[in-house]
């Protein structure tokens, strides 16, 4: 109600699917802020609790512990109040959770890889600041991939 307002103030008239979509991807993205602290934290205390190890690439470690946990965390917000479950809908969420492990996968596990590989061993930027910068880089694509496919309505 406090965004409709914001834009008929605006002056910004937008047909109601536009506005559901719109409000559904600022929902997504309070998730997802939600989401980018569970993930931090989570990869930073890997990476504080593996330090004395000395592992050459811990922050892969911290990648996939932060993935793991992030994602259920995320999955079990988008679920209750993002894309939430209509009265006639059926949803499986053993599939949509299942779906919703594939779909971070590419941005959480093979992309974050590969981005913090350039931005920390050839760029040389701090493997405390990449996982914000994959985060930043990841929420429009899962948003789509969320949407389109692990919450998707329909049979």
């Amino acid at each position: 109600m406090i965004f409709r307002a914001f834009f008929k103030m605006l002056h910004i008239n937008m047909k109601e699917s536009t506005y559901k979509v719109l409000l559904q991807f600022i929902k997504f993205g309070i998730v997802g802020v939600s989401n980018t602290l569970v993930y931090y934290i989570l990869n930073l205390i890997t990476l504080l609790l593996v330090r004395d190890l000395a592992l050459e690439k811990d922050y892969i470690i911290g990648n996939i512990i932060g993935f793991i946990l992030s994602v259920l965390w995320s999955f079990y917000w988008n679920n209750k109040l993002v894309f939430k479950k209509e009265e006639s809908e059926k949803r499986n969420l053993y599939v949509a959770l299942a779906r919703t492990y594939a779909s971070y996968a590419f941005t959480g596990l093979v992309l974050s890889n590969i981005i913090s590989y350039v931005l920390i061993d050839i760029f040389s930027v701090s493997k405390y600041i990449v996982p914000i910068i994959n985060s930043l880089i990841g929420v429009p694509i899962n948003f789509a991939l969320n949407k389109l496919w692990a919450f998707k309505k329909g049979p």
